[in-house]
């Protein structure tokens, strides 16, 4: 089963000639997750090759327009692909004002409902839940209210190991109450825990999605664990002060929140337009955190499977 993240944009509130404002398409499953919106997200969906029409739920961390300028013309397009089902958008107040007056004056006769979900950004809470997912709020530091996102895999049924299945001689029945986790009585009167006959396919996976925020240890701790984390990483560690003042992180603050969290990787990214390279950011980043990645458009991070005893994963 798929769990992957492709890269849309990248830039701050500036946007450059190379590089578009921050928006992720999360696949888990093949359900997909738009996280923010940025100008020109729809068209950077389409250079992607993510169908609009497979989205979910959007999310959005904050109110700033670097982040939600996208949503707009997204929502009008869907329409006018026939879109029927609902879009719940996850976002802070007063989203839903603003969505309100863009349905009245904009699209009030799409053939579809948006549905917007105030998300509390001083609170850790689940948002979304369904058979394979969650998806947490994690509160941040930035001027105005916003929230990263957690999305959790769920853990996957137990397999039963095919030797036992022989050794043992189950039937159907007992096959399944073993997938269900009981343990099984034998013709003989003999009762095999479960833990003997079954094991975990895989571990389940997470990625922790940091928007616009200074660091913040909390944060990091909300995120433990996770097997890929995006962070901002606006500025160098030189501008440390210009950071904190405007509410953003260096590189230096991502690769701290990655090792506070134990991350398996970090992506870092809403560079401040006066870095024509990213590489030097990451490179910065990498000294303190070695598995640190750029934010590329277009680019995808899959988080592969592995069995429960098994380290991190380490492959881009």
């Amino acid at each position: 089963m798929s769990f992957a993240v492709t890269i849309l944009g990248s830039s701050s509130a500036k946007p450059t000639a190379t590089r578009h404002p921050s928006a992720q398409v999360v696949n888990i499953h093949e359900q997909h997750y738009l996280v923010d919106a940025g100008e020109g997200t729809q068209q950077q969906m389409a250079r992607a090759g993510i169908n609009p029409l497979k989205l979910r739920a959007v999310f959005i961390s904050h109110l700033h327009g670097d982040h939600v300028y996208g949503l707009f013309p997204l929502l009008s397009t869907l329409g006018l692909y026939g879109r029927r089902t609902p879009l719940p958008i996850y976002a802070p107040a007063p989203l839903g004002e603003i969505l309100t007056a863009h349905l009245r004056y904009f699209d009030s006769d799409l053939p579809y409902e948006t549905e917007w979900h105030e998300v509390r950004t001083t609170e850790h809470t689940l948002l979304l839940e369904n058979r394979t997912l969650e998806v947490w709020s994690i509160p941040l530091r930035h001027r105005i209210a916003t929230a990263g996102y957690l999305f959790h895999e769920k853990t996957p049924p137990l397999n039963v190991d095919k030797f036992k299945i022989a050794k043992y001689g189950l039937t159907i029945a007992q096959i399944a109450a073993a997938k269900r986790g009981e343990a099984v009585t034998l013709d003989t009167g003999e009762t095999i825990p479960n833990e003997e006959l079954t094991y975990l396919p895989y571990r389940p996976r997470t990625y922790a999605y940091l928007s616009d925020t200074a660091y913040s240890a909390k944060a990091a701790e909300l995120a433990a664990g996770a097997d890929l984390m995006y962070h901002e990483a606006t500025y160098a560690a030189a501008e440390r002060k210009t950071a904190r003042q405007r509410g953003h992180s260096t590189t230096e603050d991502a690769a701290k929140a990655a090792l506070r969290a134990g991350a398996g990787r970090l992506i870092i990214g809403h560079y401040s337009s006066r870095y024509k390279d990213e590489q030097v950011l990451v490179d910065e980043a990498r000294e303190l955190f070695p598995e640190t990645y750029p934010a590329v458009e277009g680019s995808t991070f899959t988080i592969e499977k592995r069995r429960p005893d098994s380290g991190a994963d380490k492959n881009r």
